[in-house]
């Protein structure tokens, strides 16, 4: 019996890693005397002798020549432990995994890799957020557990397609770390326990307190979506929050009336904007026509953010028109294609290649001709932009439309709902529009929104309705003969 190191001359040896091994020898198929496997191969890794028998002298002389060729024509290091190549350790692996229940923070990966690219910046955003508010109910804890904002944040970046393989940033490696080797297998969702804490997650922010309805919906809308998918793979046998009764949500859908501004007011707000900031720096001056495409054309701050120069039509006498073809909302930059904090997008609701005219009034056009004398356009054209000439962010327009407010309130109302954000320009234009008399459908084309939605959310801010009611109750009851 005797052994044979099959190894060329020729081939290069190098390194292998730890727990491996080049030096191999090879014996001959010997005869073991035994009746039911009387054929034996034995080999040498790294000194320590492995074997195994089998039945006939063909099944041996193959299995010598699989290794001999691990060995030699594919120059594989062998595994000291279990002696075996390097592809069958890896081969078992992969079929000890394949059999393992797929874990929550893989199939989250795998599954926002799939739709990353074909979903919007916001899209991909508001996924990662609400697979990373269920993601707490989905690792263990223990002592040493990370704050669970860290591990949101983790998770945040983990699922990010572009970030697989590389090693997460320092302030996040032990938040990474726990996500990743703590989390819970998928089908652990059908634990009750488990589960009820997924909609608490769902519901609550991370002090305790009730999430938005918005929020809420939209975490939900997110895990729904993915546990469907996760059906439709075979990886769940149903959807669990099928059967999870919804949280009952106030709707904050209705505007508010107490943020709409009269026309007083929104003059007032405009003029004080052109007082923000130093006079040379011109950073409230370079953003009263932005913020007047708002109150005067009910465009959403993104749409404002992309209108070019070319969109405009600006006659000097009468109505001009602003024909909308893109959007660019803010996202962060691990969100976007082209690592940019503003996506560039179609109108909302919309195809790709669509567009909205929207008629403007003299006085805005009149602001938007002044605004382009005074700084003409910026990068590609668009009528906004930065001191640089770049996007304008939405940190840059809400620093200053806060400062604004406080020059054009009075002191008792700054800390009121009225115009406390830049898109309440919005609501005010559409409900003046509304008031106006103006068809609900003519003003959901100018606005890019359904007329269902309109009457949804405005119907609440349109004067006279209580009054106009009241006038038809009390014809009624005239013609009854109930008034007193």
């Amino acid at each position: 019996m005797s052994a044979e190191n099959d190894t060329p001359a020729g081939r290069p040896r190098g390194s292998a890693r730890p727990g491996y091994s080049f030096d191999v020898k090879l014996w001959k198929v010997s005869k073991t005397g035994r009746r039911s496997r009387p054929w034996r191969l034995r080999w040498v890794v790294a000194g320590k002798v492995h074997g195994d028998t089998f039945t006939t002298s063909a099944l041996a002389e193959s299995r010598r020549s699989e290794l001999w060729q691990a060995m030699n024509r594919r120059g594989e290091a062998f595994e000291i432990e279990s002696g075996l190549p390097e592809s069958e350790v890896r081969a078992a692996g992969e079929a000890m995994d394949a059999q393992l229940p797929l874990r929550w923070f893989e199939f989250c990966r795998k599954y926002v890799a799939g739709r990353w690219r074909t979903a919007a910046a916001k899209t991909r955003e508001g996924m990662a957020d609400g697979l990373a508010a269920v993601t707490l109910a989905m690792v263990k804890r223990g002592d040493g557990a990370p704050a669970d904002e860290t591990l949101r944040l983790a998770f945040r970046w983990g699922i990010v397609p572009a970030n697989e393989g590389d090693d997460p940033p320092a302030e996040l490696k032990a938040a990474y770390d726990w996500v990743t080797t703590t989390d819970r297998p998928l089908g652990d969702l059908a634990d009750p326990e488990v589960f009820e804490d997924v909609l608490y997650r769902l519901s609550y922010k991370l002090d305790g307190t009730p999430a938005a309805g918005d929020t809420y919906k939209r975490r939900r809308r997110a895990l729904n979506t993915a546990l469907e998918h996760a059906v439709v793979m075979g990886e769940l046998p149903e959807n669990p929050l099928q059967h999870a009764r919804r949280k009952h949500v106030g709707s904050n859908e209705m505007v508010d009336r107490r943020v709409l501004v009269n026309a007083l007011q929104a003059r007032q707000l405009l003029t004080a904007v052109s007082y923000v900031g130093s006079w040379d720096r011109c950073r409230g001056r370079r953003l009263v026509a932005f913020y007047a495409v708002l109150y005067y054309a009910g465009l959403r701050p993104a749409e404002a953010v992309g209108l070019r120069l070319s969109d405009c039509h600006l006659p000097e006498e009468g109505w001009g028109t602003l024909t909308l073809r893109e959007t660019r909302p803010v996202s962060g930059k691990q969100w976007t294609d082209s690592g940019e904090r503003h996506d560039r997008r179609g109108l909302k609701a919309r195809e790709a290649t669509s567009d909205r005219p929207v008629p403007i009034p003299p006085v805005l056009a009149a602001i938007l001709r002044a605004h382009l004398k005074e700084f003409g356009t910026a990068k590609e054209g668009r009528m906004f932009g930065n001191e640089r000439g770049g996007v304008v962010g939405s940190s840059t327009y809400w620093r200053v439309w806060e400062e604004a407010r406080e020059y054009a309130l009075p002191p008792e109302r700054i800390d009121s709902p009225l115009a406390g954000r830049p898109y309440d320009l919005r609501h005010a234009c559409i409900t003046r529009w509304l008031n106006a008399g103006v068809p609900i459908a003519e003003v959901a084309r100018r606005v890019g929104n359904s007329p269902e939605v309109i009457h949804r959310r405005y119907h609440g801010c349109v004067d006279g309705h209580e009054e106009a009611a009241n006038a038809k109750i009390a014809k009624v009851l005239e013609e009854d003969g109930d008034v007193a």
